[in-house]
Order: structure tokens, then sequence, then C-alpha cells
């Protein structure tokens, strides 16, 4: 492996960090609507050529690899200016799912979506399924050239701006997560469904509940065959958690920046906070465990884009990156005492969402279960 960045990589870090810095980075904390905010910081990245970065280039995208797309990742998560999950600046959400429909299917659902036209949430955690899909209840059951959905979903972010939802159903209780369970397009204003209440979170979220009564779906909404659904939302998830990993350097270099600017500028009994072992022991930690995410993050991305099996770095990438991003905005806090508090900074945001990324997603023990079983095999 190659441990220095290609010159186009290196061209586009510099050239996405520039934008970043002169253009997100001095709208943190002006309390503006984060629509508006999307929507300006659009046109800019429009102008900045990297609209659609991570959509094929056969959809009009510019199909970036995996390492150019870590790239962008990491520079952008090192500001609070955009949240950190559905705000997307480079293009609509496009999920995954989508990119497998065809013929009309592809025409109402994907394109719209791809367009800006359409907006979908991804619906499968329930009160009972979280990381473990194999405990879902929500049912669909086939009648005629129709599936009867009955169930609950909760924690379904933009449920309430989305025109449809990408809902995982059981279609075979006893093969659940193996074989069991079907993926299905529902439209929001279906018959029977219906949005619960919206969950109040410590981080910058708001999802909610959704709840089926005997709703229709046609079997032409349905995505893939019959027992195919859990395999779909299982086929991207290492790139998904390659983008945790790729989250989590970027705020760790913002929380460096933070800190050791502050450390040097704020003066305790006589001495700059620079001066004082405990506070470069910190720093010193941060920026080593940095280090470690930067090289086990492209590697996983290296193995991706070489179409080799990265799993277990993905793994690694993800719970590796979310707790020790979380220990770097604890102790960046830490260093700014009381003023780590303020909202006028940026850590106190970094401290709850990037706790929040080790619950989501898939929880970290849970990864590691799974890393568990793959060392155990070897």
């Amino acid at each position: 492996m190659d441990f220095e960045l290609s010159e186009e990589l290196r061209m586009l870090k510099d050239s996405v960090r520039r934008f970043v810095d002169r253009e997100l980075i001095p709208l943190e904390g002006k309390g503006k609507n984060p629509d508006e905010i999307r929507k300006t910081c659009q046109e800019k990245a429009k102008e900045l050529g990297l609209w659609l970065f991570d959509v094929p280039e056969e959809y009009g995208g510019l199909g970036l690899g995996m390492m150019a797309r870590v790239i962008v990742w990491e520079e952008i998560s090192r500001t609070t200016a955009i949240p950190s999950r559905g705000g997307n600046i480079f293009g609509p959400d496009v999920s995954p799912l989508l990119y497998l429909l065809e013929g009309e299917a592809k025409e109402k659902y994907f394109l719209p979506v791809l367009r800006g036209e359409k907006r979908a949430c991804f619906a499968q955690t329930e009160p009972d399924a979280g990381s473990d899909p194999g405990g879902m209840r929500t049912t669909a059951v086939r009648q005629g050239d129709h599936y009867v959905i009955n169930g609950s979903k909760r924690f379904i972010t933009n449920a309430d701006k989305s025109d449809f939802a990408q809902v995982f159903a059981l279609t075979d209780p006893a093969k659940r997560s193996k074989g069991g369970i079907s993926a299905f397009l529902v439209d929001m204003n279906t018959p029977g469904l219906r949005l619960g209440r919206p969950q109040e979170l410590m981080i910058d979220d708001t999802p909610w509940e959704i709840f089926f009564d005997d709703v229709k779906v046609p079997v032409a909404n349905r995505v893939g065959e019959e027992g195919e659904g859990f395999k779909f939302a299982q086929s991207w998830i290492n790139a998904g958690r390659i983008r945790h990993g790729a989250r989590g350097i970027g705020v760790m270099e913002r929380c460096l920046e933070l800190a050791t600017s502050y450390a040097k500028q704020r003066h305790t009994f006589g001495k700059p906070l620079s001066e004082r072992q405990s506070v470069q022991w910190s720093l010193v930690d941060s920026y080593t465990e940095l280090h470690q995410l930067k090289l086990m993050v492209y590697h996983a991305a290296w193995k991706f884009d070489r179409g080799e099996d990265c799993r277990d770095e993905a793994y690694m990438a993800k719970f590796f990156g979310d707790e020790k991003s979380f220990k770097a905005a604890d102790r960046c806090l830490q260093i700014h005492g009381g003023m780590g508090l303020s909202k006028e900074l940026p850590i106190e945001y970094f401290f709850r969402e990037q706790r929040s990324m080790m619950i989501t997603e898939g929880a970290n023990e849970v990864l590691k279960m799974a890393l568990a079983r793959s060392i155990l095999s070897k």
C-alpha cells in the first residue's frame, strides 16, 4: 500500500479544506436555518465541482472511488455548520438500495430522488430490533398482487420530510435475518401508515416513529426477490462503516486544532496551558490516535477500491473511529474548561454527536462481536 496520497487526492483534500475553512466554519453557531445553510452550501459545492461526487458516472455523478470519498468526508466533518446526519451538501441523499431499482420503480422513486424532487427515509429499526434485525416484528404478508404490512418502526430520521420509506419487514418469520426479511418502497401517504411522535434526542436529529396498520403495498414495490432485504441492507454497510471512520478523522483534526490553539493562548498560574504536562499528554494521545485512525481508514478504503474483502477493516474503522473521536472531543472540552461547554464553540456538538455514533448504525459492541467471530474463524 502506498502511504502517500496521489497528487490528485492531495489537490482534492486541499480544495475541500479551503471550502470548509472559508465557507462553512464561519457559519457555525450563527443560529441559521439548517435547510437554508444546506441550500446555500449546495450551490457553492456545485461551483467547487463536487456535485454528486459519490454518484456513479452513469447517473451523471463523478463516481469517485472510496479513497476520494474518504477525503471529502473527513474534511467536511471538521465543521458543525451542517448536520452530521442527512446533511449532504454535495447532492441529494441517495440510499444505495435505490440503485437496485429497475423499470417503473426506477422512474418513480430513484430518479426523482437523484434530481432532488423526492426524499426517502430508511425504516429498519424497531423497539426490539436495533442492532439485531433478527428481532424484527414488523411483518409483510403477501395477498395476491399486494403485501400487507403491520408493525412499527422508530428512530427514523426525516420520516416527517420524506415522500416514501424504504421499509424492511419479515416475510418469513422462521428464517428472519437469514433470508426472511424483505425490502419495500412505501409511499408515506399510503392508507394505514401514520407517523407517531418525534423523538427529541441529545443529538442534532429528531427521528420519528412510524406505524403500519394493514398497509397495502404492491408486489412491484418490493426491492429484489422476497427474503433479500437483509442482504441488501448489509451490501453497502462497509462503505457506511468506513464513512464513520472518516468522520472520526475530521472531528479529531478539528478538536486538535481547537485544543492546541487554546492551550497556547490560555494562561493559568503564570503559564500557558501548553506548558502543562497533563495538557501536553492529552494532545499527544489524541494526535497518536488520529494517526492510527488515518492508517486504518485509508487502508480500508484502499482495499475497498481494489475490490478486496474489507469487512474486518471496516469494523475497526467504525468502532475505533467513533470511540477515539469522542475521546478527542472529551479531551478538547476538558482543556477548554467552562468555555468547552458553551454552544459558542463547536466542541460540545462534537462531544454529543460522536458519543451517539457509538450506538447508531451498528453499536460498537455488536461490531466487536462480529469481528471476534471473524478472528476466531481464522
